[in-house]
């Protein structure tokens, strides 16, 4: 699987990724009761934030999952762990289908991770999922990422995780990612 990314049009996408966010299988994305005027005016604030970016990941030019990559020194993390040079957060979500393809969510993941590391600036990425999604956790540690600790955000216990590009390049020679 080969996917492409573009930025999130606010506009144009805001009814395409509110039903996305509100599904019940998208819980740990916070947004169950948004109405779609805030989605789109989460994702323009997101749009005209400069630390923040929303991407749409396609599969054939059709939208197939929603990344975020934000500068955890200015956004989500600050105050909460010692941001390095280099560090870049980053959620994604793969939109429930009624035909999953096996494999499917790893090559996301797999695809996100190789987008970031792109960015020859990029140098470790940085995540705090709820430490309940042990569905996450696994797919984090398959592309690499080794757990640090604990933290509470203000919505969440999440579990703080770091993946570097070494630990990427070296779970991706192991052959454990699609």
């Amino acid at each position: 699987m080969t996917f492409t990314f573009r930025p999130v049009d606010p506009l144009k996408d805001a009814e395409l990724l509110h039903t996305w966010v509100t599904h019940p299988k998208a819980a740990y994305w916070m947004m169950q009761d948004a109405g779609p005027e805030d989605v789109k005016r989460a994702y323009t604030e997101i749009a005209a934030d400069e630390h923040h970016h929303a991407l749409l990941g396609l599969l054939d030019g059709e939208p197939a999952f929603l990344m975020e990559k934000y500068d955890p020194a200015h956004r989500e993390l600050v105050g909460l762990y010692e941001p390095e040079p280099g560090d870049v957060g980053m959620h994604f979500l793969v939109p429930p289908t009624d035909t999953p393809v096996h494999g499917f969510t790893r090559a996301v993941i797999s695809a996100v991770m190789t987008h970031l590391f792109e960015d020859p600036a990029a140098a470790r990425v940085v995540v705090e999922p709820d430490v309940s999604n042990k569905a996450v956790h696994a797919l984090n540690e398959a592309v690499g990422f080794v757990p640090e600790r604990e933290i509470q955000t203000p919505e969440k216990t999440a579990l703080l995780s770091f993946c570097t590009r070494e630990q990427y390049l070296t779970a991706t020679a192991r052959g454990v990612t699609v």
